[in-house]
């Protein structure tokens, strides 16, 4: 009624799903799902959805396959950044820590096996002792975006304080009809 009246919106039967929250669903990226809490009341929590972490990881894997083994390493880490620092900017507002932490991991290792595949008569060793400073810096200076390294900010709960633009339209349609704001 809110959506058909107000909104003048109306809903497609072809891509309305509907689902109990706490199943959980994917929407703009994120996987939404209600968590219950031992002795508390249970809690919406907004992850990154599967989706979304398998098409970063595919991007990363494209960006570190064969064909980019000619690429330096600045050019690659310049490749890497905006992608890495996009997808995790994006995502920082839910609850993402272990996600960006398993995405450091996977990035980690990806790298690592470019420079294996770069450059095949080198040991690790050397590869490190090459490429890398104790702080993970290339020589030229360009750093690699570390997605553990982002701070997850999380809203806190406002509860009924929350302004929403229904309020607003209901004393608005209120004044119209006559009726007086006791505020």
């Amino acid at each position: 009624m809110l959506m058909r009246e107000r909104m003048r919106l109306t809903l497609s039967a072809e891509k309305t799903r509907i689902t109990h929250v706490d199943d959980g669903f994917d929407f703009l990226g994120f996987r939404l799902r209600r968590c219950p809490r031992p002795g508390r009341l249970p809690v919406a929590y907004s992850f990154p959805s599967e989706r979304s972490l398998r098409e970063v990881k595919h991007r990363i894997k494209e960006l570190t396959g064969r064909q980019t083994i000619g690429l330096s390493l600045d050019q690659l880490v310049r490749a890497l950044n905006p992608v890495l620092r996009g997808w995790t900017n994006y995502h920082r507002h839910g609850a993402s820590k272990r996600c960006f932490v398993y995405l450091d991991h996977y990035l980690w290792w990806r790298v690592v096996r470019w420079l294996r595949k770069k450059h095949p008569g080198l040991t690790w060793k050397q590869v490190k002792r090459r490429y890398w400073g104790h702080d993970w810096t290339s020589p030229e200076g360009v750093r690699l975006y570390w997605p553990a390294r982002v701070a997850v900010t999380r809203y806190r709960y406002r509860g009924q304080r929350i302004p929403t633009p229904w309020a607003i339209l209901d004393e608005c349609a209120a004044t119209s009809r006559g009726e007086v704001d006791p505020a």
